[in-house]
């Protein structure tokens, strides 16, 4: 996510680190180098020149140049800046209606139908509702089927009528159904274009005139750059949306929409998708995505990630395990199964300050784990319970078993065994340590 703006907009910073003394020279050569890196993000021209005038007048206003640390306070005023272009403040769903209705509008192809599912699920288990969902598209069959195959994933009700023709008797028709089912927030998919032109805005106009939704949302594929600053807009110009949702943001995305399209539209971000899985979905925090451009990680949202899938229980059976020197690969399996529940790999490592460039070049997937994963399958129930029976001819089956060599099962053996000592010796507070010790882990090359 932004890694080539992050990269680009480090460099463009670097010159002003470690200097104790600064000039309006160079000032001047920092922000001409942010604003490229704007540029080279996909940003638009006009906004990318707005805003390195901005930092360029704050720096000089400011002590940059007079004070000891001139680096730290120009990225802290990149920092601030970013935050204001991409909102400010963090805009929640507004749920006040009864029932909710949430209308989803965008191009095809922008990931509206599978996030609409995502949006359902984050409301079901996150807000504790009970959400319908209705497929609006009479156009493809296929995206009926689509929405009712991601309801069945996440155990929402779907409503369509495959008879029917009409998008806005049928989104009136489920809004009469979630009203008799006691469902409180309606998601109404509607159909996309390839293209924008006047029959979808019409059909979209509508069905938003019929339902009044509490909530319209805008979703934009954010690896089309500017061109999904410009289909906001056209669209925001007919519907008055009220905010906008970012698929597909852990793609190789330059990030241009992400900065940019709040300026253009003046409507918030409310939502961002980060992978694949109807879990990975974020609320959109304008400060916290300013830190990872910048670098600085997002340690609170890390944090949260961690929290919701912290199981209380399973830790005092751990802790109690690691006190009689009984933690074994078993429970390891399952601590990776609950990082692996936080959200792809990569992405969980950029909210870690500095994780970025340290690991800048790796491939990292989501099956980071997968090689670690088949080692430890390949042992039996005792050898899990019991590494050290480990011996020489075990370790040759295991390798052999899991299609891993020898030495990588040694190096696994002997992280594990790194790991179990150090966290006997930091009872209590050692999740950090461990999640660092695990990121070790992950430099086991598949």
């Amino acid at each position: 996510m932004f890694d080539n703006l992050s990269e680009k907009l480090d460099k463009a910073l670097h010159v002003l680190k470690g200097h104790g003394q600064i000039t309006e020279i160079n000032v001047a050569e920092t922000t001409k180098e942010v604003r490229r890196a704007l540029l080279d993000a996909d940003v638009n021209f006009k906004i990318a020149k707005e805003f390195t005038n901005k930092v360029k007048e704050k720096a000089l206003g400011s002590d940059v140049l007079t004070t000891l640390q001139p680096g730290q306070l120009m990225v802290k005023i990149v920092k601030d800046e970013l935050t204001a272009l991409m909102g400010g403040e963090t805009e929640g769903i507004n749920l006040s209606g009864k029932p909710t209705i949430v209308l989803m509008s965008g191009l095809q192809g922008s990931g509206k139908t599978t996030f609409s599912g995502k949006l359902a699920n984050f409301l079901k288990n996150k807000k504790s509702k009970n959400p319908l969902l209705v497929a609006c598209d009479v156009y493809r069959p296929a995206a009926i089927d689509q929405l009712h195959v991601v309801g069945g994933q996440i155990n929402v009700e779907v409503y369509s009528d495959k008879e029917n023709n009409d998008p806005v008797a049928i989104a009136q028709a489920g809004i009469v159904q979630a009203k008799a089912n006691g469902n409180d927030v309606v998601i109404i998919d509607t159909a996309g274009r390839l293209a924008v032109d006047e029959k979808m805005m019409a059909e979209i106009s509508n069905i938003h005139k019929a339902i009044e939704p509490q909530e319209t949302l805008f979703v934009v594929d954010a690896m089309t750059g500017q061109d999904a600053v410009n289909t906001a807009k056209a669209f925001n110009d007919i519907l008055n949306f009220d905010g906008v949702i970012l698929t597909k943001l852990d793609g190789d995305t330059r990030g241009g929409a992400a900065i940019s399209i709040k300026s253009v539209v003046d409507k918030p971000i409310k939502f961002i998708g980060t992978g694949e899985k109807m879990e990975a979905i974020d609320v959109f925090h304008p400060s916290r995505m300013a830190e990872r451009i910048l670098g600085m990680g997002d340690v609170i949202s890390l944090v949260e990630r961690a929290q919701e899938q912290f199981d209380e229980e399973e830790a005092r059976k751990i802790q109690k395990k690691i006190a009689k020197n009984k933690f074994g690969f078993d429970d390891f399996l399952k601590q990776i199964q609950q990082i692996k529940k936080m959200g792809n790999i990569k992405d969980l490592m950029g909210m870690i300050p500095g994780a970025g460039k340290a690991l800048k070049g790796l491939d990292i997937d989501d099956d980071a784990f997968k090689h670690i994963e088949a080692i430890i399958h390949s042992m039996t129930p005792s050898e899990r319970s019991t590494p050290s029976s480990l011996n020489a001819s075990r370790k040759k089956r295991i390798a052999k078993g899991s299609g891993r060599n020898i030495q990588e099962v040694n190096q696994l053996l002997k992280q594990f065994d790194q790991m179990s000592k150090m966290m006997k010796m930091m009872q209590g507070g050692g999740g950090k340590k461990m999640m660092q010790m695990m990121g070790n882990m992950k430099g086991m090359r598949p």
